[in-house]
């Protein structure tokens, strides 16, 4: 491993001084992140039991609420005042803004020491990497595009498996709906909202429409038939969920699937979780399913950035905490804990479920086939501003009547004056 043997693997050795200073320092590294509750912090917690049995010192900098908000307000002020955390939680075009800012550690000694290039693949690379070189270290990977469904719900109507294309969704959804039963659980809020958009995009348009429209913000994608008929189907699903949607938490609307108070919910795989830890078993309590597509696949990377510091302490706790997480011992740890999946490929999945073992099959197959691609509700896609403008269209449409017509003609109208 990196650290126990002390290579520097940039093709030139340190000299023999320096090396035996870096191999005596203590790793020490203060991680700045959110994941405060749950699961979340049960998985982080399992990083600083790694981190610390391999000799490091943790310093634990939790920030809670805002979905990461609060944490950027702090890592903004720790900036400016010089005084950066070792390593941050951040994500997607997040990692590549501080990178240009000068902000972020190369960390391409470890990487070519460990082979990332060959165990993470080249979509998520593109987000670990500025300007060709490894500023940040993923831990997972989120499917986004799931539907998540009560089997005996959907027995009262006569299926046994969740909808294969979007008629099916409708008609399965018209059935329910006919039956007393809310056919879609849903939280109204901006994220979630989005969550549900752009599995429609990927399941109408197809994986090279998704791209086109929602990655590189293609006018003629984005002023198209198919984003009409995009909103048009958002205008469908709008009429299946209950009257007590808005502002709900994504986790109550998970709880009403559970619970047969709703069929489906449309959400990301952290969804799974709640199942889990109400002893729910996947294929006989609940239904894992991708939503509608060609071997599409939305994902959401968690990941670390490594921030400039000083200090031969701080800079060998970086690169052990970059290599512990990069390994294959913490990412099967790790994402048994969140849900997700391993961000390094040929990770054993034995001890993963049914739902988690689909993730990784389809992932494959969408590697394969063109349709791995980055999540725009999730921040994957896009920079905050541009995601905003999309967004506040999207919501405004969900929860008014507002023509698709009308719709697609303010998101070109939005993006184009995000885009200045």
């Amino acid at each position: 491993m990196y650290l126990r043997k002390t290579i520097l693997a940039t093709g030139v050795a340190f000299s023999a001084l320096a090396t035996a200073n870096f191999a005596h320092a203590e790793p020490t590294a203060e991680v700045l992140h959110w994941w405060t509750s749950g699961g979340e912090a049960k998985a982080v917690a399992s990083l600083k039991e790694d981190f610390e049995a391999n000799g490091g010192t943790w310093v634990d900098s939790p920030v809670a609420g805002g979905a990461g908000d609060a944490a950027m307000t702090v890592l903004r002020s720790r900036v400016l005042s010089g005084d950066a955390p070792a390593a941050v939680q951040l994500k997607g075009p997040a990692i590549q803004e501080w990178a240009e800012q000068g902000a972020l550690a190369d960390l391409n000694d470890v990487a070519a020491a460990e082979g990332w290039d060959d165990v993470i693949p080249a979509a998520i690379q593109d987000v670990m990497k500025y300007e060709g070189d490894y500023v940040a270290v993923p831990v997972n990977v989120h499917r986004v595009d799931w539907i998540w469904a009560n089997p005996t719900l959907l027995a009262k109507v006569g299926a046994d498996s969740a909808p294969t294309t979007w008629d099916e969704f409708n008609a399965l959804a018209d059935k329910l709906q006919a039956a007393g039963i809310t056919p879609v659980a849903h939280g109204g809020q901006p994220w979630q909202d989005a969550t549900v958009f752009e599995t429609v995009v990927l399941g109408l348009g197809g994986p090279e429409f998704f791209q086109s429209a929602l990655v590189d913000l293609d006018e003629d994608a984005l002023n198209s038939d198919t984003m009409k008929a995009v909103f048009d189907q958002m205008r469908k699903i709008r009429g299946y969920v209950d009257a007590d949607f808005p502002g709900r938490d994504w986790n109550l609307a998970t709880a009403m699937v559970m619970n047969g108070e709703a069929a489906m919910q449309i959400m990301g795989d952290w969804a799974k979780g709640e199942f889990l830890a109400a002893g729910k078993v996947p294929g006989k309590d609940f239904i894992c399913a991708a939503t509608p597509s060609e071997n599409g696949y939305l994902f959401n990377v968690d990941s670390f950035a490594m921030f400039n510091v000083s200090g031969d302490d701080k800079v060998a706790g970086q690169k052990l905490l970059a290599e512990l997480i990069v390994g294959e011992k913490f990412q099967e740890t790790f994402n048994l804990l969140k849900g997700s999946i391993p961000a390094r490929s040929g990770v054993s999945l034995d001890k993963f479920d049914d739902c988690a073992k689909k993730s990784e099959a389809d992932l494959q197959a969408a590697q394969e086939a063109g349709g791995f691609l980055p999540s725009m509700a999730h921040g994957m896609a896009l920079r905050g501003h541009l995601a905003g403008a999309i967004i506040d269209v999207v919501t405004a449409h969900f929860n008014s009547d507002m023509s698709s017509d009308e719709a697609v003609s303010r998101l070109v109208e939005a993006v184009e004056l995000a885009k200045d």
